[in-house]
């Protein structure tokens, strides 16, 4: 089973530092990609030139599906094409 890539505000996290995945861009990604969500589930997560891996979880406080991440692991996606290409 492949990775979804899926849009993601970096500025949308919830008091424990999971992002939300409840806004447009994602709900887009999702449909278009047929996700359903479930939890314990990888998605790569990206905004604009910034990516991150992270887990599903559903948020039972907010009864919302949230990704947990390694906040010290977001990547430049430039950089990682740079780097490739050198």
């Amino acid at each position: 089973m492949s990775i979804s890539r899926v849009f993601v505000d970096f500025h949308n996290a919830d008091e424990q530092g999971r992002l939300r995945l409840n806004c447009i861009g994602t709900i887009e990604d999702l449909s278009r990609q047929h996700t359903e969500l479930e939890n314990g589930q990888r998605l790569m997560l990206y905004c604009e030139d910034l990516e991150v891996d992270g887990v599903v979880q559903f948020s039972e406080d907010e009864k919302i599906w949230v990704v947990a991440i390694d906040w010290n692991q977001i990547r430049q996606v430039e950089q990682l094409v740079a780097q490739s290409q050198g």
